[in-house]
């Protein structure tokens, strides 16, 4: 099993950054589609991607892939697996389901026909007829689209966005992996000043943070792999050892995280600690309106509050607080996201582009300005 192909899931929307990060990786054979990008790649890489891939929701083990019209289709392809290759005797393997513009379109059935397709090829390998699943657990999960059948592992367990940082939240938090596409998406360096001015938990300065020192996202967390019957976990310690040795702690950042709530930061430099960042992100308590930056090529990501947060004038009155920082910091970059509509209209200035993604099922707006580039 060294060739495999595994799918790492992203938010609608954020497949392009996925599917660059990837690249960046050194990664080739790659098929984007909605929400998803398909990566052929060998076993190791199972450890490698849930280690270092920041904007991927979940990484998946495509098992196999087939047209099933009738549940005795379904029965016999997933029967044909040689499922004592995924599975130990004892593993506690859950199955989930999904279907959409298929004939099958009874999830809770084809969960009933492929676990009892998967127990019937078990027992003819491990000689019972009752099987406990008192073992680690194996998340297996038959999805079906357009009659397409395809039969995957969850590797990764918890989503990838539970970095394991994140102790506490503060009121909506931004996803990690929503946050460090974000970051992704804009033309900030090391070299340049980063500011939240509505930081919360401190998500956003946080995976910034991260990337430019290289601090490898899955570091801190435990992943359902380590205990695959199929994965070595001598693997799963080099390549955990290697990220480690990746991390450029002696990078200098100069990251200023604000917010005008008190608990907000004391929630964020908890984070923040946590991961040892305390001296490259600055955070302090402060409204947008006393905000005073230097006029120095800077970039600003936010996330300002939107929707049932506060009320909608407080939302309008924000937007327009914040347009009127841009106006007094002419050579910085601008990228908002929100679920405002009416954002360009208060910030004061159309977008110089404006891309559409998805924070869970609620759709948001990613607003970007973009600054002069700084002078040499």
């Amino acid at each position: 099993m060294d060739k495999i192909k595994l799918i790492a899931t992203t938010n609608m929307g954020l497949e392009a950054v996925t599917k660059r990060e990837l690249i960046d990786l050194g990664y080739e054979d790659l098929k984007v589609s909605d929400g998803k990008v398909e990566i052929d790649c060998q076993l190791k890489d199972i450890a490698i991607l849930n280690l270092k891939l920041r904007t991927a929701e979940r990484l998946l083990l495509l098992v196999d892939s087939f047209k099933a019209e009738t549940f005795e289709e379904l029965f016999d392809k997933v029967f044909e697996i040689r499922w004592w290759d995924y599975l130990g005797e004892e593993d506690n393997f859950i199955i989930q389901g999904r279907s959409r513009k298929s004939k099958l379109f009874s999830i809770s059935d084809c969960q009933r026909i492929t676990e009892k397709a998967i127990i019937e090829k078990l027992k003819m390998k491990y000689k019972v007829s009752w099987f406990e699943k008192s073992g680690p657990r194996v998340k297996i999960e038959v999805s079906l689209l357009n009659d397409l059948a395809e039969i995957t592992i969850d590797t990764s367990g918890e989503g990838l966005h539970k970095r394991g940082y994140r102790e506490v939240n503060y009121k909506a938090p931004l996803s990690e992996t929503i946050a460090a596409s974000l970051v992704k998406l804009t033309f900030w360096n090391k070299d340049r000043i980063l500011a939240d001015p509505f930081c919360g938990s401190g998500t956003i300065p946080i995976e910034a943070a991260m990337m430019e020192k290289n601090i490898a996202p899955g570091l801190m967390r435990k992943f359902d792999f380590e205990n695959f019957k199929f994965f070595d976990p001598e693997i799963f310690k080099e390549e955990k050892k290697k990220a480690y040795s990746e991390i450029r702690y002696d990078e200098k950042l100069e990251i200023l995280a604000s917010d005008v709530s008190y608990k907000a930061i004391k929630i964020a430099k908890s984070n923040a600690e946590i991961l040892g960042l305390e001296e490259d992100i600055s955070f302090f308590q402060k409204d947008i309106r006393e905000l005073d930056l230097p006029d120095d090529y800077g970039v600003i990501i936010t996330n300002p509050p939107y929707g049932e947060r506060i009320g909608k004038e407080d939302v309008d009155q924000l937007n327009k607080e914040l347009g009127e920082l841009a106006k007094s910091l002419k050579t910085w970059s601008f990228y908002v996201i929100t679920a405002n509509e009416n954002f360009e209209k208060n910030f004061g200035k159309k977008a110089d582009r404006n891309r559409k993604l998805y924070n869970g099922r609620l759709k948001t707006y990613y607003y970007q300005y973009y600054g002069p580039k700084p002078k040499r």
